[in-house]
């Protein structure tokens, strides 16, 4: 074990490493396969925008801390590609936000399938009390642990 660290440290950062590393495999495994039209730097972007949820250009612009005028451009690349709207806003006529479009869900359901898989796995190998207190940490972890990173609230579970 790397000196200083606590198991928990090592665990955490093997399981964020091999999510981090699945993601990775399935980008370099579609341009392998040809079928990316994405470069590194726009899937990052793709990643940034769906996160934030329907972000502004400026508010995406903010987040990655470039200039708006740099970030419209990589807007407009990604809107070029059909993986990004600009939809109008509802409050503010003059203003529009991103949106990512079923092409890029589409592409995105893909990567993040293993997601999908490895969660199915802790419902299996869990109790439903362990998988709710993992469900608890997991909320206080990303809502008071991590306050440098604002998200939307997740919409509601409706399976």
């Amino acid at each position: 074990m790397a000196e200083g660290k606590h198991v928990l440290d090592v665990a955490f950062e093997r399981v964020y490493t091999k999510f981090k590393l699945h993601f990775y495999r399935a980008v370099f495994g579609r341009f392998q396969k040809r079928e990316a039209s994405l470069t590194t730097v726009e899937t990052f972007c793709m990643e940034i925008i769906m996160a934030l949820g329907s972000p502004t250009i400026n508010e995406f612009s903010s987040f990655v801390d470039i200039s708006p005028p740099n970030a419209a451009y990589k807007v407009n690349s990604l809107i070029q590609k059909g993986y990004v709207r600009k939809v109008r806003s509802a409050d503010d006529k003059r203003e529009y936000h991103l949106e990512v479009t079923q092409k890029y869900i589409d592409y995105y359901n893909i990567s993040y399938g293993y997601l999908n898989k490895v969660m199915d796995r802790i419902k299996e190998r869990f109790s439903p009390e362990d998988t709710a207190k993992l469900e608890e940490m997991l909320s206080i972890v990303s809502d008071e642990l991590m306050p440098e990173i604002l998200l939307p609230k997740p919409q509601p579970y409706h399976p």
